[in-house]
C-alpha cells in the first residue's frame, strides 16, 4: 500500500470520531426548551421504512448486555395476504410502550417499577424480587425475567444514553430511519413534527387497554394494532445452543 493511501486511511480513521460526533449532535435527544416544561420522551415507528433487518435488536442486546435469547426490542413478522390475493410480509417492531398509565406499576409489591417525570418507565433492580407480576400485567408482552439477574427487564429507551444527550441504540442503528425518538412535549422536535404530519395515520398497540402508550406507529396494518404476538426474525438468528454437538 502506498504512503499516500496509508496517510489517507489514517486521516479518515482519525476524523471518524469527529464525524460521528457531528452526526450525533445533529440527532441528539434534546429536551424541551426552557419555558415549555419537562420533556416527555416518546418513539415513533414508521413501519413503512422497517425492513426487519434486526439491527435494532442486535444493537439493543449489545448496548444493554442482555442474555442470549432475551430481547428488549424485536421486530415481529407476519405473513399477510391482500384483498387481491397477493402475499406479503408485515412487520411490527416491538418494545416497552412507556405508557402514560403503565399497568406494571400498581401490581409491583415492592414498588420496583416506576415512571420518571419524563415518562420513561424503569425497574429498580435493587428493589425487584423477580416475582414477574409486572411481566404478567404488561399487555404488550414487553417484559421478561432476565436469566442472568433474576430481575424484571425491559426496554428503558436506553435511559443511560438519553440522560447523556444521546439517542437510544435502536434508533441510532436503524438503517431505514424507521425509529424516531424525541420529546413529544416540544412542538419543534422531529417526533412532534412527524406526528403532526402523519395526523390521522398514527396508531398505537392495543388502544383499548387504556394505557396511553408513548410508542406510536405509522403504517401499522389495522389487523396488527391489537397484536403483540408473532414470530420475531430475532428467533431465527444463530445462537451458540443451536450449534450441533
Amino acid at each position: 500500500m502506498s504512503n499516500q493511501a496509508n496517510l489517507s486511511r489514517r486521516f479518515f480513521l482519525s476524523a471518524l470520531p469527529a464525524v460521528t460526533a457531528g452526526l450525533a449532535a445533529a440527532t441528539t435527544a434534546e429536551a424541551a426548551p426552557a419555558g415549555q416544561g419537562t420533556a416527555h420522551w416518546g418513539m415513533l415507528v414508521d413501519t413503512r421504512r422497517c425492513i426487519a433487518c434486526q439491527a435494532c435488536t442486535i444493537s439493543c442486546s449489545m448496548e444493554n448486555d442482555l442474555p442470549i435469547g432475551q430481547f428488549r426490542t424485536t421486530v415481529a413478522t407476519y405473513a399477510v395476504r391482500s384483498e387481491t390475493g397477493q402475499s406479503g410480509l408485515a412487520v411490527l417492531p416491538r418494545l416497552c410502550n412507556h405508557c402514560e398509565e403503565p399497568p406494571c406499576i400498581p401490581v409491583c409489591p415492592v414498588s420496583a417499577t416506576y415512571k420518571r417525570e419524563d415518562g420513561i418507565v424503569l425497574v429498580d433492580g435493587d428493589r425487584c424480587v423477580g416475582c414477574a407480576y409486572c411481566v404478567q400485567a404488561c399487555p404488550y408482552e414487553a417484559r421478561f425475567i432476565n436469566h442472568h439477574t433474576g430481575k424484571a427487564d425491559k426496554c428503558t429507551f436506553c435511559v443511560h444514553r438519553v440522560d447523556a444527550g444521546l439517542l437510544p441504540a435502536c434508533v441510532e442503528t436503524c438503517v431505514g430511519g424507521a425509529r424516531i425518538f424525541g420529546d413529544v412535549n416540544d412542538p419543534n422536535s422531529e417526533i412532534s413534527r412527524r406526528l403532526k404530519e402523519a395526523e390521522g395515520q398514527v396508531s398505537v398497540l392495543k388502544p383499548e387497554a387504556g394505557t396511553k402508550p408513548h410508542v406510536f406507529y405509522i403504517g401499522l396494518d389495522k389487523e396488527l394494532a391489537g397484536r403483540v404476538d408473532g414470530d420475531s426474525a430475532a428467533e431465527m438468528m444463530w445462537r451458540p445452543e443451536m450449534q450441533g454437538a
